[in-house]
């Protein structure tokens, strides 16, 4: 790719204000107005502004725009826009983006696409304005292109507004670029963004070489992301530092995402405080976890405060919490304690009929990494999207599955007669996880097919014995 030349970011354009050609005496722009001076109007309407007096500013552009002024004309365009007489505002627009203003016509085309919902002038505006070379009016060309479906031809315009500086089109065209299996380009488009300050775009390229088995090339994406607060790169780093051992680096990590609400990084931070022996910190941040809805955390907060205070009462509950939210083994634990303090009736319930174990073995990097890009690929738009952990555990269980075969030749018939499922499910899991691991080859599957397919991954650990 040649579309850029520079790493620095351009800044966006500022809200539009009304435009000036230079000053003269005041009285002097009155008497050439008067005799039909258009250029003076326009002055006189900029002084009139600048003394607050709208009226007779929208008075003076009036007769400037009438004379030809276009400047004038974009003028009212604004000043209509922001007393919302909207169609005002798009007549003056129009004048003045019929002769080539391209400022006009993006503030144009954004009324009727924002305001109207037009968006078939919206698009002939836009692409007015993109042609004349304004990076906005590309960008915005870009995204509608894409609601269009028209892939090639958004992927056009994201070049050309990136070309231009724009680090949000150089995010997306790197999107475009991974969902159609071209991660060269992607990793191009966001290692450019990344340059340019684009914290999403560096954490995005970690994920990307994470998954190209690239561990250290990650981390270094990870660091760039994380010097501007991104939390979902202080998760990786914390989880990199725990791989290393380095408790008390992954616990500062863990604790800086955890500070942004994650709930899965209040987890691993109350593990982290564990493992550090600090029961106080790991109450804390399990009790926040748990609170949030975390079943895990939940668990785990009973555990801790049975052993380290003694309080059955709060284990009881926490127990409960996150035996309702379907853990199995809170619902073994929390009937054993009521079989404990005599309670048998709700203890025989519980042990009875616990909810089924959930898949808790911790994933492959890159398994992880190919679930995060998927999902962040599928939901960019504000689509629809499965859970991270849904398509890492379906990664997950393939894998393990498959382990003991030496000839992969025919797995699905393998798995199909081992399992004793039909060999359309079986190989409905094995075109969800190609589609995850080799992206373009397949669309994103959607939160049912995730659903049904997850369930299929399930059913056959069962059927296998595999937990």
């Amino acid at each position: 790719m040649t579309w850029w030349q520079s790493d620095q970011r351009v800044a966006a354009p500022a809200v539009p204000s009304p435009r000036n050609s230079g000053e003269a005496a005041e009285s002097e722009l009155i008497v050439a107005a008067e005799c039909g001076d258009a250029q003076a109007a326009h002055q006189l309407g900029k002084l009139c502004t600048q003394r607050g007096d709208r009226v007779a500013a929208r008075h003076w552009w009036e007769r400037a725009a009438t004379g030809g002024n276009v400047d004038s004309a974009y003028n009212l365009g604004v000043w209509h826009e922001k007393h919302g007489t909207l169609e005002e505002a798009v007549r003056w627009y129009e004048m003045a983006a019929g002769t080539g203003d391209v400022e006009a016509a993006v503030n144009l085309a954004t009324m009727l696409l924002e305001q109207r919902g037009d968006v078939a002038k919206a698009r002939h505006w836009f692409e007015s304005a993109a042609r004349a070379g304004s990076r906005p009016a590309a960008r915005r060309l870009a995204l509608i292109c894409e609601d269009a479906g028209e892939i090639p031809a958004a992927r056009d315009w994201h070049r050309d507004a990136a070309g231009d500086g724009d680090m949000a089109s150089a995010y997306d065209l790197g999107f475009l670029a991974y969902q159609a299996g071209e991660e060269d380009e992607a990793h191009q488009c966001w290692e450019f963004a990344a340059r340019g300050g684009h914290a999403e775009a560096a954490y995005h390229l970690g994920l990307l070489l994470q998954a190209g088995r690239d561990p250290e090339g990650a981390e270094a994406y990870f660091r760039l992301a994380a010097k501007s607060d991104h939390a979902g790169a202080a998760s990786q780093l914390g989880g990199i530092a725990l791989s290393r051992r380095d408790l008390r680096t992954a616990r500062g990590w863990f604790e800086r995402a955890a500070h942004a609400g994650r709930l899965e990084d209040q987890r691993m931070a109350g593990f982290v405080c564990v493992e550090l022996s600090d029961s106080q910190g790991a109450s804390h941040w399990f009790g926040s976890a748990a609170a949030g809805g975390d079943a895990e955390s939940a668990f785990n907060f009973g555990l801790l405060l049975i052993a380290e205070l003694g309080d059955l009462q709060g284990g009881q509950h926490w127990f409960r919490q996150a035996a309702l939210a379907g853990h199995h083994k809170a619902a073994l634990e929390l009937g054993g304690l009521l079989t404990a303090i005599g309670q048998a009736s709700e203890a025989e319930q519980w042990l009875a009929d616990p909810p089924p174990p959930s898949w808790d073995r911790p994933a492959e990097p890159e398994l992880s990494a190919r679930a995060e890009l998927a999902v962040a690929s599928a939901g960019r738009r504000g689509g629809v999207t499965p859970p991270v952990p849904d398509l890492t555990e379906i990664l997950g269980t393939w894998d393990l599955l498959i382990r003991p075969l030496r000839d992969l030749s025919d797995v699905v018939a393998w798995l199909a007669e081992r399992g004793g499922l039909p060999a359309a499910a079986i190989e409905h899991l094995a075109s969800v996880r190609g589609a995850l691991l080799r992206p373009g080859t397949a669309p994103w599957p959607g939160p049912a097919e995730v659903e049904k397919v997850l369930a299929t991954a399930r059913e056959l650990r069962r059927r296998l014995g595999v937990r």
